[in-house]
């Protein structure tokens, strides 16, 4: 089974907890595009459901394939969230913002009743922070907020570049309109103590660790898709 039919199987999995009537949060990324493409049939097979997609890459997908969407101010308390992850830990602690929608995937997955990870057996971890962890920042003093953000994590014993995100040979620019740093800290043992660190620095708009948000994790293997609850 290649990465591309565990990502499937890992989507289908998740697409069963998606009831008729549903208000459902749709993630963003390869994963979470396989998960569309599947929500797509069921919807041309009678069920009823309302999006709400975390980046406009998401949105232009749902309406190609005919996932009708409303906005989060449309409606802002959802039933469901099914998003994919860059890393997730025992906890159920993940690594998210690869694809750059980390604050709009965080957002919506604070509006849900419920949040379910789907990802590949290649994205568990023991402890997270192999995968570089994404921080959106304002453009706006980028140069005072990376050297607040290597200060934040000097004081918890964490070291390692931090790297401006592009797109070509452009800055990347998130869809709402700023900038993401890369940090490549190695092991992340204490992901709590970080979080609390960055949110206190003015720069940083969001970062890429979600704690305590999701419920389930969808795990697919060449097993098969394995479900995950936090520890």
């Amino acid at each position: 089974m290649d990465a591309r039919e565990m990502k499937v199987k890992a989507a289908a999995a998740a697409l069963a907890y998606v009831e008729d009537g549903m208000k459902l949060g749709i993630g963003t990324g390869s994963t979470a595009e396989e998960f569309v493409r599947l929500l797509a049939e069921k919807v041309h097979g009678g069920l009823r459901v309302e999006g709400v997609p975390t980046s406009e890459r998401t949105a232009r997908l749902c309406l190609e394939l005919g996932v009708s969407l409303k906005s989060l101010d449309e409606l802002p308390e959802l039933d469901l969230t099914i998003d994919g992850a860059d890393e997730v830990d025992a906890n159920l602690t993940l690594v998210k913002g690869g694809g750059g929608a980390l604050l709009r995937e965080k957002i919506v997955a604070a509006a849900s009743k419920q949040v379910i990870v789907i990802a590949d057996e290649s994205k568990v971890v023991e402890t997270l922070g192999a995968f570089p962890l994404p921080i959106e920042i304002n453009a706006f003093g980028q140069v005072a907020t990376r050297i607040a953000i290597e200060k934040a994590a000097s004081r918890l014993g964490l070291a390692g570049s931090l790297s401006m995100r592009k797109s070509g040979e452009d800055i990347f620019m998130t869809d709402g309109g700023h900038y993401i740093l890369d940090a490549s800290f190695g092991r992340i043992p204490d992901a709590e103590a970080l979080s609390a660190e960055l949110n206190l620095i003015p720069g940083v708009v969001e970062h890429g660790l979600f704690i305590h948000m999701a419920s389930l994790a969808i795990i697919a293997g060449p097993a098969g898709a394995r479900t995950l609850k936090a520890k």
